[in-house]
Formats: structure tokens, C-alpha cells, sequence
């Protein structure tokens, strides 16, 4: 499945369980459920990811995690916050960087409406 298929079922099942349930609870809640969609839907999903950080030869483990690579290309991060801030979009950037994915996708399961929540992240290229 290339990556555009991979972020559009992510995607879409996002909204789907957004439609279901609406904003307001815990982040936890919306990433089991998003993790038992994505295999219900037969990705490969790989759930609370160590990211690794090295720093001259050696593994700094400072307990980053991704919360969710689907397909061993598309980095998933949650949130249920009131809004996205800068911070979080260069958390997406910089966990991409670590891990070598190209395509993250940041979700906001807080927004009012999912799609204003939704924003796709690339690394390595100028956007």
C-alpha cells in the first residue's frame, strides 16, 4: 500500500471514530481505538514506537515515543488538546527525522470538526 493509501485510511477511520465520539476525551481513548481500526482494516500497526535518539555513537533513552507507524511508513501522533501549537507539528517533524519516515500525520481528536485537526507533515521536504 503506498503512503498516500496508508494516510487516507488513517484518515479516514480518524473521522469515522471522531463522528462516533466526538472531542473531549482522553487521548489514550481515541489511540486504542484508532490502533484497533487500522487493524481491523489489515495495516500493519506498530503502537507506542521507542524513537531513538543517538548522539555520538551513543543511544540517549530518554523515552520518546511515537504513538502509532502504520505500514512501516506513516508516523501517526495524537492529540485531544482545545488546539494545535507549532510545538506539536515540530515534534511530528523532528520524530520523523529520528525514525527516517517521510509522511506524519498530526490528528487532533479535540477540534470541533476533525478535518480542521488533521495536518500532514513531511520530512525532507520544503513546504
Amino acid at each position: 500500500m503506498k503512503i498516500n493509501e496508508v494516510t487516507r485510511e488513517t484518515i479516514d477511520l480518524s473521522i469515522k471514530i471522531h463522528q462516533k465520539l466526538g472531542p473531549g476525551l482522553l487521548e489514550s481513548v481515541y489511540h486504542r481505538i484508532l490502533v484497533y481500526e487500522l487493524r481491523k482494516a489489515r495495516l500493519v500497526v506498530e503502537s507506542n514506537v521507542k524513537v531513538p535518539v543517538s548522539w555520538d555513537g551513543q543511544e540517549i533513552d530518554e523515552g520518546f515515543r511515537a504513538d502509532i507507524i502504520v505500514n512501516h511508513s506513516v508516523l501517526v501522533e495524537l492529540k485531544s488538546v482545545e488546539s494545535i501549537h507549532n510545538v506539536h507539528k515540530k515534534q511530528v517533524l523532528t520524530y520523523l527525522k529520528l525514525t527516517d519516515l517521510r509522511v506524519g500525520l498530526l490528528i487532533n481528536f479535540g477540534a470541533a470538526l476533525l478535518k480542521d485537526g488533521i495536518h500532514r507533515i513531511v520530512n525532507g521536504l520544503d513546504e
